[in-house]
């Protein structure tokens, strides 16, 4: 009974990720989404798309990492994309978050979910590629739909763009090239992002 109890306090814990707001609106612009929905919407993004992965990928695993990777924010917070400041102490902050979070949970699975999220956050193996390329498109997405509202209210510029997305190609060339066609040079054109 002591390992339920400790997954189900976890579970109960991880309810938290309601209330982490983020940046992007959803896609009707009416206000901004969260992590749980955030990280919902990848996993399905994860099922749907997986065959435009660049590699053979574990649809399984990388849609728990999608499931899990923002779990640390509950502590850490969500840190804007574009945030320099608050992204020189992001990893800290999280590594601190992961330690406290995933320790709720019985040895075993605290070790496994530990271990998935850093391999997400290391980006080396063709899931942890998919899953981060998920997650920067994801948002690229709802920022075109919601007609560049955060793009607008934050004053982000291409290179910041360009540059956040840097690897998303490692994860699914098709997938970047579609975000970049049909989500962001469009709004470059209506002058959603900045060009310069």
């Amino acid at each position: 009974m002591e390992r339920l109890r400790q997954q189900m306090a976890f579970i109960q814990e991880v309810d938290k990720l309601k209330n982490i707001g983020r940046q992007s609106y959803i896609a009707d612009g009416s206000r901004k989404e969260n992590d749980a929905e955030h990280s919902w919407h990848l996993a399905l993004m994860a099922v749907l798309l997986s065959e435009h992965a660049n590699q053979k990928i574990d649809v399984l695993k990388v849609m728990s990492m999608v499931l899990i990777h923002d779990i640390v924010e509950i502590d850490a917070g969500d840190t804007y994309a574009y945030d320099i400041e608050g992204n020189l102490t992001k990893r800290s902050r999280e590594e601190k978050a992961a330690e406290r979070i995933f320790g709720l949970l019985p040895t075993d699975q605290a070790v496994y979910l530990r271990e998935l999220w850093e391999e997400f956050e290391k980006q080396e193996t063709a899931e942890a590629k998919f899953a981060r390329a998920l997650d920067c498109i994801q948002p690229i997405m709802l920022n075109a739909a919601s007609d560049g509202k955060a793009w607008e209210e934050h004053q982000v510029k291409l290179s910041q763009i360009l540059g956040r997305n840097q690897s998303t190609r490692d994860g699914s060339s098709t997938l970047w090239e579609y975000a970049r066609e049909n989500y962001i040079e469009p709004n470059i054109k209506n002058r959603k992002i900045q060009d310069k």
